[in-house]
């Protein structure tokens, strides 16, 4: 076998790491049917299977374990040997949030953060998984939880709110159905199950069965808009829709949560400028959102 070039183990192992060929692509600045070529040429030369393709991305095989442990923490060594080598951009920031908060809530500010800093380059990654900061070039992050993150510095922006949501035409649909009674309202089961927390704050008869079950909020929301059925939706992240008309909230029962949304970074960020400059325009636009909704600022209280 002639000898394997260095940049295909490297591949290798930020694809099995990260467990998705997209985000990979992203911070090998590849596309990833280009990743995905490298990522195969490795297992012709090999002749091993290292990954099993599938729908939620991609996991390692027997093999591909092995051959993570034997040249993973190599790649490691190379990785902190030349970090002090590495130029660091003060004028560039890269961010990190789920799609719902992204979309929903960062997205339709940022064009004031852009027109007052023009000189600030953002670069936004789109994921629902947690990003790792010690091995992906990631500055800081939007993250939704109870603020416990082990070695990183978290400042929380406000609290969350539930309520079950549905599209126009589905209440149509249900004719003098009562949206108090939601045994009898085609529900959706979400990733956390908090149906259960629903019904033990609210009371009622819980459903005997629920139309589906998703494990991520986003494929949630979506099956919530397409009339699917009745989601427990986050009210921050879905307060756009509702405005918009494309979704109402059922009984205008709402339940505060103890998670919250967070800005989380690592010490690393703390001197970045961009960093400073980001997080100072994104803890005043937290501070006026909360002026708005006021319930947010309640729920923090009862939170703490």
């Amino acid at each position: 076998m002639s000898q394997i070039p260095l940049g295909l183990l490297q591949q290798f192992v930020r694809v099995a790491r990260l467990g998705n060929l997209s985000r990979a692509a992203v911070q090998a600045n590849l596309t990833v049917s280009a990743l995905s070529h490298q990522v195969r040429q490795l297992e012709d030369r090999l002749g091993r299977r290292l990954f099993e393709r599938g729908p939620r991305g991609v996991t390692l095989t027997t093999e591909g374990c092995s051959l993570l442990e034997a040249v993973g923490e190599h790649f490691d060594g190379i990785d902190h040997a030349l970090a002090r080598y590495r130029e660091r951009r003060h004028d560039s920031l890269t961010l990190s949030a789920s799609s719902g908060i992204m979309s929903s809530w960062l997205m339709p500010r940022l064009p004031d953060l852009v027109a007052g800093h023009p000189e600030l380059e953002l670069n936004l990654q789109s994921s629902s998984t947690l990003v790792d900061f010690e091995r992906e070039p990631v500055d800081v992050a939007l993250r939704y939880g109870r603020g416990q993150w082990e070695g990183l510095r978290s400042e929380r922006l406000f609290g969350e709110w539930l309520a079950p949501v549905a599209t126009p035409e589905l209440v149509a649909r249900m004719g003098d159905a009562d949206p108090h009674d939601l045994a009898a309202w085609p529900l959706l089961g979400d990733p956390g199950n908090r149906w259960n927390d629903w019904f033990a704050h609210f009371g009622g008869e819980r459903p005997k069965r629920y139309v589906a079950h998703f494990d991520s909020t986003d494929a949630l929301r979506h099956a919530a808009l397409e009339g699917l059925g009745v989601a427990l939706g986050r009210m921050v992240t879905s307060r756009s829709l509702i405005d918009a008309g494309r979704l109402v909230v059922l009984g205008e029962r709402y339940m505060s949560v103890r998670e919250a949304y967070w800005l989380v970074y690592p010490s690393r960020s703390q001197e970045h400028r961009g960093l400073q400059v980001f997080r100072d325009w994104l803890l005043a636009e937290a501070d006026a959102y909360c002026t708005q909704m006021p319930q947010l600022r309640e729920d923090e209280a009862a939170s703490a």
